[in-house]
């Protein structure tokens, strides 16, 4: 655990207020669920809640079958980071913090079908330039809700998703958000 050197007292209502600084650098937002756990030593314990993350081995098994159809790269994501990763390249991105522009495009729930070369192509993670030749962004909606990503990418030379694999992309995003409402 990181010490911060910030102490707050709880209130009368028994709430702590969690400075700013930690929310920004933890990309928290005013609404956001959290998750409460206690350690061994008397700690108290937030996280954020990823509802998609309570699928992590279904994600996971998802990806991959997806994977071995298309040939592709498929990253399956929540809010924050990708969570399930199955292809070529797949180390480079399990476990790691989405982008900005990722965040924004689930948040709004923008379906992205882009070549690189274009405008609407996005970066992936936030320690990534804009890899791949072609990518396919599908928000996952539980209960109206955008809770994540089904991303497909291909980075073979001239080689980009196709109308097929849009649809394949949003059967897979349906499934896992049927899956959350279960």
């Amino acid at each position: 655990m990181k010490a911060t050197g910030i102490v707050r007292r709880i209130d009368d209502l028994g709430r702590v207020v969690v400075p700013k600084e930690i929310r920004r650098t933890l990309r928290l937002r005013d609404g956001e669920p959290m998750e409460i756990f206690t350690g061994r030593e008397g700690e108290i314990i937030l996280k954020k809640y990823s509802p998609i993350g309570e699928l992590g081995n279904f994600a996971k098994d998802f990806a991959q079958v997806m994977a071995q159809v298309t040939g592709h790269l498929v990253c399956i994501s929540d809010h924050d980071a990708i969570i399930a990763a199955s292809g070529p390249d797949q180390r480079d991105y399990l476990g790691k913090t989405i982008s900005v522009q990722l965040e924004e495009a689930i948040r709004e729930r923008t379906v992205i079908c882009a070549a690189a070369q274009e405008r609407s192509f996005i970066p992936v993670t936030a320690e990534e330039e804009k890899k791949g030749f072609s990518q396919i962004v599908q928000p996952i909606l539980s209960a109206g809700d955008a809770i994540g990503a089904v991303i497909l990418i291909t980075r073979k030379e001239n080689t980009l998703l196709a109308d097929g694999d849009l649809r394949l992309a949003a059967v897979a995003a349906g499934v896992l958000g049927r899956q959350m409402e279960q």
